[in-house]
């Protein structure tokens, strides 16, 4: 019986009797050749494109099935694809649908990455990119060109976390016959489902939060009934295909993101609220904050937040930001976030990271909250901020 509550849907998704074989999880099911018994049952498996059939190992065993059938129940779609990082699950989907001559609207706060494959590859394809500021609303239909192919969103923003008004952006981007697809990895599918509100395709870096652990490389990507045939299609053509051990991986995972969600959740709003007193400190980047642009729509759309959230510094310099990041023993520098553990990345400067958007503020500081003790994270953050003083 399907359940409407999420954390429900969390437990039970993906795991039908043909996926357990009689146990609690799926079976890790391993295979690059699948044999067939007659000519009639390859030519019914062919029939399928090994939709959740066995066909050939690229199309994926039972075990990426149950993954697939849990995140597209998660997320509200037709099918899902997954790949081997959410950089390839962004590159893959853009090159499933693009092609020279059609012209991709990207939001000026996207993951660099993402940039950079605009810039670097699609750019050489013959694929023209144009940024438009997060915050533009119904106002994108004034960067829509006759070739324009794509909108896409990313909603919190990195580093910067502006929240976008999805509906609004695709009621106009559906007027003018303009596909939508919208990272989701802070939105995760349970604090936030993009197909319900109008986006063609919900992707995420299941590296994440879906994952938790850091210690799998994955990317997803839902879409609905239109474009699904395409993305399912194409991508297989494009060679994606992940082990059976990670998406092992990634469905234990799945079972304890609701919980592990709300500890991130609990714990970064407290440490962002200290922040917010701190003489220090200009404002808060978390969207469940009035200071965070686009805290209006996050309030309206989103269930709830996790552990990524940013801070501003009224004043700093580099000096000041590496003696703060060296000082701290809870909050390890890396460049991912959603694991277990916390995590911190700093920046001087938006240059490079914007071409439309200014920005007129001080350093920005992005935290994740892990699991540690909160007063813990808190102490480490108060003798850091002291250091960073100290380099003024």
């Amino acid at each position: 019986m399907s359940s409407k509550n999420k954390n429900t849907q969390l437990v039970s998704s993906g795991r039908k009797k043909a996926y357990t074989h009689g146990v609690v999880n799926p079976v890790i099911q391993r295979a690059s050749t699948i044999v067939f018994d007659s000519v009639s049952e390859l030519k019914e498996a062919a029939k399928t494109r090994g939709d959740k059939t066995l066909f050939y190992g690229r199309r994926g065993t039972t075990t990426h099935f149950a993954l697939q059938e849990a995140i597209t129940e998660l997320e509200g779609g037709e099918g899902c694809v997954l790949y081997p990082c959410g950089a390839a699950a962004i590159s893959q989907t853009l090159l499933s649908f693009l092609k020279s001559g059609d012209h991709i609207l990207i939001v000026d706060t996207v993951y660099e990455p993402t940039r950079d494959f605009c810039d670097k590859i699609l750019a050489g394809l013959g694929i023209s990119t144009t940024y438009y500021p997060p915050m533009i609303g119904a106002d994108i239909k004034e960067y829509i060109q006759d070739n324009t192919k794509m909108l896409f969103l990313e909603s919190p923003g990195s580093i910067t976390m502006e929240v976008q008004d999805v509906p609004a952006m695709v009621k106009v981007a559906n007027n003018h016959n303009v596909m939508t697809v919208l990272d989701n990895t802070y939105g995760n599918g349970l604090h936030y489902r993009p197909l319900e509100h109008g986006v063609d395709i919900s992707i995420q870096a299941a590296t994440k939060y879906i994952v938790g652990h850091s210690d799998v490389m994955m990317g997803v990507a839902v879409a609905n009934k239109k474009y699904w045939p395409t993305l399912r299609e194409h991508s297989y053509l494009l060679g994606q295909c992940t082990s059976a051990d990670d998406a092992y991986l990634a469905l234990r995972g799945l079972r304890t993101m609701a919980v592990r969600l709300n500890q991130h959740e609990k714990a970064a709003l407290e440490v962002a609220k200290w922040l917010e007193q701190h003489a220090l400190v200009d404002h808060i980047r978390h969207p469940a904050f009035t200071t965070c642009p686009g805290h209006e729509f996050f309030k309206r759309d989103f269930d709830g937040s996790n552990g990524l959230f940013s801070f501003v510094m009224k004043a700093g310099n580099q000096h000041a930001i590496d003696a703060f990041l060296d000082s701290l023993q809870h909050f390890k520098m890396g460049f991912s976030w959603g694991g277990f553990e916390s995590l911190v990345t700093a920046n001087l400067s938006m240059k490079g990271l914007r071409s439309q958007t200014g920005w007129e503020h001080g350093p920005v500081i992005r935290l994740h909250i892990g699991l540690e003790d909160v007063e813990d994270l808190i102490a480490d953050l108060q003798q850091a901020l002291a250091i960073y003083e100290q380099h003024l």
